[in-house]
């Protein structure tokens, strides 16, 4: 039996497809038609899916899950505005059209698209819908290596939830309780996103990046005054402070005087307030989850727990979890955001819909690693690289492996694409660009030559997972790059006291590690554990770099610049080899110099996208 989960319409539209319960695709929307968090109905990663799963139409698919209940969104957005009335006007003026005439009729738009996958015109027996946490619990629950976990859900909202608790059991997943709408921890991050200048839905992460160049010190302010919380990890936020459910933006002029400040303008200084800010929420987010965490260990007595939804991307107070050792074990959906939310609805059907017995393998996911996504022919890449006249050279595995490590060791930056594409917001070695960590001015350099994009944001550590542990304090496996941890002390370098006293953005360039490109200024590394299981290619790259130069470790970033989704095709590739600094672009096993390539070749495109 074949079943299609689809999450579209609000941000980061995906596909994905699994065969009696067995994950065979995914993919998020923006990586084929390159708008970054594509919201869009996602016709391209569908026809992948189909693709991948060796169909021609939907025809062939059992059922089509979407991702979350539009009636009960529309209820929510309708109860809202009556609550906060006569507040909200604009926003409710300027809402209600598109409801009426689109997104409450959402069923219809749906078989509107999906018919264009089909033959017969029998795909409205076949839709269904889960609830939106329905969904991301499933993602979380189901492919996990445990046979019974607790499931913890965080995110902005979904129809009325934002915080949801579920006890996950065999095939089994029953959420316990909810906080709902507009108390939302996301939603209160997402605020100061805005407030700090960053794009909401897109700019979390430079928050949580920023965070560890700024002092706390607002901590206070904001549990007086915007979040209450209880010490079970539930909490109610001050609604005077907040214009998201009556306006179209996240914070109002309460909130501006209580900081004594107004919202950054987009791309403008960044200031030691900004980063304070980032510090104190961040601080503040991680005392709610860890509240909730220690408080639902008791309750619940679970040993494991699954986590999922946007905030479980926030990777330093996943590793703040672990390091406290709340839980047995711990498991993250990789693609934890909406886009997960399309394998999520999928395997809610295939498990607690249908019934399906579910099989557990211990120690081991079902994400395959992650790399769901489209890979290439080797015939398809060459007639592209010949059709436009590029100059490349196709290599055996090693020989290719050889000529990328020396590179490397040479300083040389490689955009390294092979096989599947990763899904989720991670680069885990498919469609990365990656550099040598030992470098102390590799961080600056890939930041403003490569990716043009603000100097403070950190780098990932592509660590071999067998020697991990000699470089980081890591207590488990972490192949998607969502836990932090310190980097071991003896691996660190002391700061003079001249250092120490440095204030903000001074304290980047100084080299804190053996591998300063990947260590943050808080000594701490956003780490992803490369296995020779789930990704042999990549694995035997860093082998080769670790017997040639005695580290384990690369610097990994996506392969994009800023504002541009992670690349998909070998098209998407050699454009931002051409468009960037690069220096060697490897693609499967062709092997491309930058100085070998022609003039014509080269271009600027950073201005073709909007800038997160």
């Amino acid at each position: 039996m074949i079943i299609v989960g689809i999450s579209a319409f609000y941000h980061d539209s995906a596909a994905a497809i699994i065969k009696n319960g067995e994950i065979i695709a995914a993919a998020q929307e923006e990586r084929f038609t390159r708008k970054k968090h594509d919201a869009s109905f996602p016709s391209n990663a569908l026809s992948f899916c189909l693709k991948q799963a060796g169909l021609s139409s939907l025809d062939e698919v059992s059922y089509i899950t979407f991702y979350e209940k539009p009636f009960l969104k529309f209820e929510r957005l309708i109860e809202t505005y009556l609550a906060f009335a006569p507040q909200g006007l604009k926003s409710f003026s300027k809402a209600m059209p598109i409801w009426i005439t689109e997104k409450l009729f959402q069923k219809n738009l749906l078989k509107k698209e999906l018919l264009k996958f089909c033959n017969k015109s029998n795909v409205n027996e076949k839709i269904l819908f889960t609830e939106h946490h329905q969904s991301h619990a499933a993602s979380a629950f189901f492919p996990s290596p445990f046979e019974k976990s607790l499931i913890l859900t965080m995110d902005g909202t979904g129809e009325w939830a934002t915080t949801s608790v579920a006890i996950g059991d065999s095939n089994k997943l029953i959420i316990q309780k909810e906080i709902h709408f507009p108390n939302s921890l996301g939603l209160l991050y997402s605020s100061f996103t805005y407030f700090t200048g960053f794009k909401v839905n897109s700019g979390e992460y430079k928050v949580m990046g920023l965070a560890p160049y700024g002092e706390p010190k607002y901590t206070n302010i904001m549990f007086d005054n915007l979040i209450d919380l209880k010490d079970d990890g539930t909490f109610k936020l001050n609604m005077d402070y907040f214009d998201y459910c009556t306006d179209l933006k996240m914070t109002n002029n309460k909130f501006a005087k209580l900081f004594d400040s107004h919202p950054r303008k987009p791309e403008t200084p960044i200031t030691q307030k900004e980063m304070d800010l980032a510090a104190s929420i961040q601080k503040v987010t991680e005392e709610v989850i860890l509240k909730m965490c220690r408080s639902l260990a008791k309750e619940t007595r679970q040993k494991n727990l699954c986590l999922a939804g946007g905030v479980a991307l926030n990777c330093v107070a996943n590793g703040k979890i672990v390091e406290e050792n709340i839980f047995k074990n711990i498991w993250i959906q990789p693609a934890a955001g909406d886009a997960g939310g399309a394998l999520g609805a999928a395997l809610a059907t295939w498990y607690q819909y249908l019934g399906n017995k579910r099989r557990v393998v211990k120690s081991k996911d079902s994400m395959k690693g992650g790399y769901l996504g489209p890979c290439y022919t080797r015939e398809t890449t060459k007639n592209y690289l010949e059709k436009i006249g590029s100059v490349f050279q196709i290599y055996d595995s090693d020989t290719l492996i050889e000529d990328t490590v020396k590179a490397l060791e040479n300083g040389k930056i490689v955009g390294w694409f092979n096989g599947r594409m990763e899904f989720g917001p991670r680069a885990l070695g498919a469609r990365s660009i990656i550099a040598d960590a030992r470098s102390p001015e590799m961080q600056k350099k890939l930041n403003l030559k490569i990716k043009f994009r603000e100097s403070f944001r950190p780098f990932a550590p592509s660590v071999l997972e067998e020697y991990a542990n000699e470089w980081f304090e890591l207590k488990s496996i972490s192949p998607y790059m969502l836990l932090v941890h310190n980097v071991i002390k003896k691996r660190c370098k002391k700061m003079s006291k001249y250092n120490q006293q440095l204030f903000g953005i001074r304290k980047l360039n100084i080299a804190r590690s053996d591998i300063p490109a990947v260590t943050h200024v808080d000594y701490s590394a956003r780490i992803q554990t490369v296995s020779a299981k789930t990704n042999p290619m990549y694995h035997k790259l860093i082998k080769r770099f670790y017997e040639k130069t005695g580290c384990p470790v690369l610097a990994n970033t996506s392969f994009n610049i800023r504002g541009e989704p992670i690349v998909c095709s070998p098209q998407d590739a050699f454009r931002c080899f051409m468009g960037t600094d690069l220096d060697i672009l490897v693609i499967d096993n062709f092997f491309l110099k930058k100085d070998n390539q022609p003039a014509s070749l080269k271009e600027d495109y950073k201005k073709e996208f909007s800038l997160d």
